[in-house]
């Protein structure tokens, strides 16, 4: 895959890796209209990409991601119509459909400052793995606008309940590591300089194991959120079997009987 300028892409074929690398450190890596549009088309791109099994999103520098850019976003959407307004809102909030939709796990490592559009970003994603001095913030209400923006009042809820979510929401305030950690918003914290390589190390782990069983994982835990049980007890019941049939399952019982690690494919 060609990266695009404003961030780095590289695969390792030999763990089946990809790290994307959200790179303009001197902006804290804040997001601009291009960045939005080529996150989501890259995401959507993934699971055709020859050898990846696995994602890892960082930021270059000391920080994630810092939101929106103040002047390339911020400042530009000042003099849109409400058609524009929409336009871009959409667009934003279909980067998160893209992470979720992608049936790859996705690790974030997260790195200094994660704020605004970059807090939901990490979010979206399905591991975040942080280093000690990472802070984050939904800074949403403190420009004017809902906390509910990119799918936050969906996603955040479901990972730290709905009390915490009202408030971190509501307020905008940063927490640090500790406390992220402590509300399962982060689920590991290790020592500054660390996060990449952990998460990298932790996404190797995944990618070792059954592809399809992992997109199954992360399909059931999208859906099921808005089934009852009895549709859920369904769904799982076919996504099993479906996967019971599959290579995967009698490699795992082969190497079981042979005492051995199994080789997924």
């Amino acid at each position: 895959m060609k990266p695009p300028a404003s961030f780095l892409y590289a695969h390792d074929a030999a763990t089946g890796v990809a790290t994307i690398t959200l790179n303009r450190p001197d902006r804290m890596n804040a997001l601009t209209f291009e960045v939005y549009d080529e996150l989501r088309r890259t995401f959507r791109a993934l699971d055709d990409e020859p050898g990846v099994r696995v994602v890892v999103l960082t930021g270059a520098g000391g920080a994630f991601c810092s939101g929106g850019d103040v002047h390339d976003i911020i400042g530009r959407l000042v003099d849109r119509d409400a058609a524009g307004l929409l336009e871009f809102t959409r667009m934003t909030g279909d980067l998160v459909l893209a992470i979720r939709q992608c049936p790859l796990p996705v690790v974030a490592a997260l790195n200094g400052t994660t704020a605004g559009a970059g807090a939901v970003i990490a979010i979206a994603c399905d591991i975040r793995i942080a280093s000690v001095s990472a802070r984050i913030a939904f800074l949403f209400t403190k420009v004017g606008l809902a906390g509910a923006d990119m799918g936050a009042a969906w996603l955040l809820p479901r990972i730290v309940g709905l009390g915490r979510a009202t408030e971190l929401l509501m307020t905008g305030e940063f927490i640090g590591a500790d406390e992220a950690r402590r509300l399962g918003l982060y689920n590991r914290v290790v020592a500054d300089g660390e996060a990449l390589a952990v998460a990298t190390t932790f996404a190797g782990q995944l990618a070792r194991g059954p592809r399809a069983a992992l997109a199954g994982t992360k399909e059931a835990l999208n859906r099921e959120a808005v089934m009852d049980l009895a549709s859920a007890l369904e769904h799982e019941a076919q996504v099993q079997a479906s996967l019971m049939a599959q290579a995967d399952f009698r490699e795992a019982y082969d190497a079981f009987v042979a005492k051995r690690t199994p080789k997924f494919r």
